[in-house]
């Protein structure tokens, strides 16, 4: 009989592994602007007015920079420039040395999934009944990519 490994998976990032989460609270650089979180700086990156930047910059929370995000005018080429730069805000947050690197780290060959239920299929997996085909999980595979990368 074969030996089958299988793999862990962390998700959905809450509990112990919040800290994966883009909502975990953590000084983030972006063009000269400091943010409170990856969420705030991403959300604040969708468009090219400093004003709307700030704006979402001085969010209190989390959901409310996300929901402004859904609110300004979009720049011409979010969708071709979206990834890259969630990348980089990414690699600030989880950078070799850093507790939250270490963290990530000690995450070793799981399997990251945002699993979620608010119908985002790019970044994560959707677990509802309308989402069964699953999602891009972009969020969960970049993580994986900056932990071996930082290994």
């Amino acid at each position: 009989m074969k030996n089958v490994y299988i793999m862990d998976i962390i998700g959905p990032f809450d509990g112990e592994y919040r800290f994966l989460s883009n909502f975990w609270r953590c000084e983030i650089n972006y063009e000269n602007l400091v943010f409170p979180s990856v969420e705030h700086a991403y959300q604040a990156a969708k468009s090219w007015s400093i004003k709307d930047r700030v704006k979402i910059q001085q969010a209190n929370k989390c959901s409310q920079a996300k929901h402004l995000g859904e609110t300004i005018a979009i720049r011409a080429d979010w969708e071709y420039v979206k990834l890259g730069i969630m990348e980089y805000l990414l690699r600030q947050k989880f950078q070799k040395g850093t507790k939250l690197g270490t963290k990530l780290s000690k995450t070793d060959k799981a399997m990251l999934i945002e699993y979620n239920n608010w119908h985002d299929n790019l970044w994560g997996q959707c677990t509802c009944q309308l989402c069964r085909m699953g999602g891009r999980n972009m969020l969960g595979k970049l993580l994986m990519k900056i932990r071996e990368d930082i290994r």
